[in-house]
């Protein structure tokens, strides 16, 4: 393990309208950080991390390759609906969930209840070329185990730092071609990061002026920011 996941972060043309939607959704609290972003804080210290909403200039043009899929407290997906959401697709022949977008249009997936699920997020789900090669390598990275199914997708279970149940990479055929409207952030174990790209991911960009973290992508060119330990008391 030479790295914990840490957050979400997600991109957005208004973080107040973003952030609240969000914040409503997983009864988190909205957070102005005072640059023009926001942050959803979770309440009552349920253990999922916050999401940072960062306002981008450039407009989404291609279907989001990571999103999160979410257990719906009712049996259909009415309250995401009055919170903004929109409807993309019901549960049909081929799915038994709901395909939504939220104000930015980014995807996501609600899924009905089931007994002793408590509702929310429950897997972060991240589009995939080789699954088993891109769980395997995370997992490399950030501690956990790798299940493969019959189906294709491959889960990283028992991530350091996750607070969801599962991460999910799932097969599609077409490549990346933009940057990702989602990203994660990972808190490093080591000052640098040395052991990460020689794992194999990519630096994209380095600590700066304005920055204080290593913009990264992974083997399959999922950008990721990674975080210097903190300095200990």
């Amino acid at each position: 393990m030479i790295a914990r996941f840490k957050d979400l972060c997600l991109d957005a043309a208004d973080p107040h309208v973003l952030g609240g939607f969000w914040a409503r959704i997983l009864d988190g609290e909205l957070v102005d950080t005072g640059d023009g972003d926001t942050r959803v804080d979770p309440r009552g210290g349920s253990g999922a991390e916050s999401i940072w909403v960062n306002r981008v200039p450039e407009p989404r043009t291609a279907k989001t390759r990571v999103h999160l899929d979410l257990r719906l407290a009712d049996a259909e997906p009415a309250a995401l609906l009055a919170a903004g959401a929109r409807l993309v697709r019901e549960p049909d022949a081929e799915i038994d969930w709901w395909v939504l977008a939220d104000p930015g249009g980014n995807l996501f997936c609600a899924f009905p209840p089931r007994e002793g699920a408590q509702p929310g997020p429950i897997a972060l789900i991240v589009d995939s070329a080789d699954p088993v090669a891109q769980a395997t390598w995370w997992a490399g990275v950030v501690g956990g185990e790798v299940c493969a199914s019959d189906r294709g997708h491959a889960s990283v279970l028992g991530a350091a730092g996750f607070p969801w149940r599962q991460w999910i990479f799932d097969p599609v055929p077409e490549r990346k071609t933009v940057k990702n409207r989602m990203h994660w952030d990972v808190d490093l174990t080591d000052p640098e990061p040395t052991a990460l790209i020689k794992a194999g991911a990519t630096l994209l960009r380095e600590p700066d002026d304005t920055i204080s973290w290593w913009i990264m992508a992974d083997p399959e060119g999922n950008e990721f920011c990674a975080f210097a330990p903190r300095p200990t008391q």
